[in-house]
């Protein structure tokens, strides 16, 4: 009777061991919907949002706005979920290159084409994990004088706060200068792609194994969606439909050393107004 009504005994395989620090765990990539991506790397006020538009002005390239993958994260909300995941060879970040994957992918096959171009500047400063991502992954360097970008965002902003800027463009210039060394990358220079349109965009297509096609540099002919902050430049330079010449950012002696050293190892002078 007394056996009856007591609890069952537990046994000693079904009595947790305590847990000391759970050791680190890198999950392996897991397949991807879209192998080869395609990624501009640039600073912010580069020039962008106009190759963006056309690039997604060709027939079989999508180039969406921004799409901020960087920001979109996973949340394991208990204690037990990291283990679960692990025992599906996923951890965090795996997770979320899933996600980061899948909202190409749905991208991609909502547009019908076949090459899928992500322009959202800040990737430069995360290139590292999208090619762990995407191993296959392809990249755009877009560059832009310094002294430019510096000037475009001290004229885009309300009250500008100079030595934060300096410090934000050499931020992206030093991962780009790192991403041109590392990456076997395509590179395009804003003040190129704005005075020879044409040569620019031939040598983007090739690139990317396309034909090329004129309709590219009629880009206001096509719907690229809404320009609006955040998703990329919205000035009514890009509104106007059409490829206009790059503005002079006036003399540049004023760039600090460093960004001076990394101005002239792309090819701009220094000391004097940025090539058109």
């Amino acid at each position: 009777m007394a056996q009856a009504v007591s609890p069952p005994r537990r046994t000693l395989d079904a009595v947790p061991s305590p847990r000391g620090p759970e050791p680190s765990y890198t999950a392996p990539p897991a397949p991807r919907l879209v192998e080869s991506p395609v990624f501009v790397l640039s600073s912010v006020r580069s020039g962008s949002t106009l190759l963006r538009v056309l690039l997604n002005s060709h027939s079989r390239i999508r180039a969406p706005h921004e799409m901020h993958l960087r920001t979109v994260h996973v949340h394991l909300s208990r204690g037990f979920t990291s283990d679960a995941m692990r025992e599906l060879q996923l951890d965090k970040d795996e997770l979320e290159h899933l996600l980061w994957d899948r909202v190409l992918h749905l991208e991609l096959t909502r547009s019908g084409k076949e090459v899928i171009v992500d322009k959202t500047p800040p990737n430069t400063l995360i290139w590292p994990r999208l090619r762990r991502c995407w191993p296959d992954a392809r990249y755009i360097l877009l560059l832009r004088h310094p002294g430019a970008v510096i000037a475009s965002l001290t004229a885009r902003r309300a009250d500008p706060d100079h030595e934060a800027i300096r410090a934000e463009v050499l931020d992206y210039s030093e991962k780009l200068e790192a991403a041109r060394h590392a990456l076997d990358a395509h590179m395009v220079t804003y003040e190129d792609l704005t005075a020879e349109p044409e040569r620019t965009t031939r040598g983007l297509c090739a690139y990317l194994g396309v034909e090329w096609e004129r309709g590219m540099l009629d880009y206001g002919a096509q719907d690229h969606g809404t320009f609006r902050p955040q998703l990329g430049d919205w000035s009514s330079t890009i509104r106007s439909g059409r490829v206009q010449p790059a503005r002079s950012a006036g003399e540049t002696a004023e760039l600090p050393p460093r960004l001076a050293e990394l101005a002239q190892a792309w090819g701009y002078p220094v000391g004097a107004p940025p090539r058109r």
